[in-house]
């Protein structure tokens, strides 16, 4: 471990949205409202041939877009727009900045999400990665820092395949302006206790097929129809009613 650190030792920064200057205060005294004034810290752009697959996503939970700098990450903001708890995220949240074993640290973590529970704190790795003794290092500094607030802190690295497949595919279905609320609600009151995906999805409610099957699909990204996305998605999935 990184060794104990006083909650004086470190400082963190950010970008502020309104004057894009940057702003410091003690990490154990930054707030969350602090934080959400923030925009990415770093920039990027896109290149030819450039080695990082850059990009934006368009979060559903809040409307809008946010970073990411590889296919992992944006694999967590898949995995991050499709969970309920989470309510807010903000790529590239903040520097952190702390003396650790005499030298001054810095490290830009990846993700903030702000969940109806706890912030987590996320650096995304991937897996082959994490036996760098200077990747361990900065990681296991800022788990301190970050778990000394009583936050959570979270190393993501790759995810279950056929979970990362499901996800991609039903993110096409994300949006909530493209659904009729009556089709919805008339899927939701028609579905009984126990139904396999293919009857939901061939379910007759006096609209054309494929926008039924569109709109079934919606509600189990949403998870008002509640799905088992680690097990292959076919027709005979089963379906029950969710949150």
């Amino acid at each position: 471990m990184a060794g104990s650190l006083g909650p004086t030792d470190a400082v963190v920064e950010i970008r502020d949205r309104d004057s894009l200057s940057e702003v410091a205060a003690e990490w154990n005294c930054a707030t969350i409202e602090f934080l959400m004034s923030a925009v990415p810290w770093r920039t990027f752009r896109w290149r030819a041939g450039q080695v990082h697959y850059s990009g934006t996503y368009w979060f559903a939970t809040t409307g809008d877009h946010v970073i990411y700098e590889s296919r992992l990450e944006l694999a967590r903001l898949l995995f991050a727009d499709y969970d309920r708890t989470v309510l807010h995220v903000i790529a590239q949240p903040f520097l952190l900045r702390a003396r650790v074993k005499r030298r001054m640290r810095r490290h830009v973590p990846d993700y903030l999400l702000l969940t109806d529970g706890i912030p987590t704190v996320v650096d995304v790795k991937p897996a082959d990665k994490l036996s760098a003794e200077k990747v361990r290092f900065t990681l296991d500094w800022t788990r301190e820092l970050v778990e000394q607030r009583g936050w959570l802190y979270e190393v993501w690295t790759e995810p279950d395949d056929l979970s990362l497949r499901n996800l991609r595919f039903l993110s096409g279905f994300r949006n909530p302006d493209r659904f009729n609320d009556a089709l919805l609600k008339s899927i939701v009151q028609q579905l009984s206790s126990y139904e396999s995906l293919g009857e939901v999805l061939d379910r007759d409610v006096g609209e054309p097929p494929a926008r039924v099957r569109a709109a079934v699909l919606h509600l189990v990204w949403n998870q008002i129809l509640a799905v088992d996305v680690s097990q292959p998605l076919t027709r005979s999935s089963p379906v029950m009613k969710g949150i």
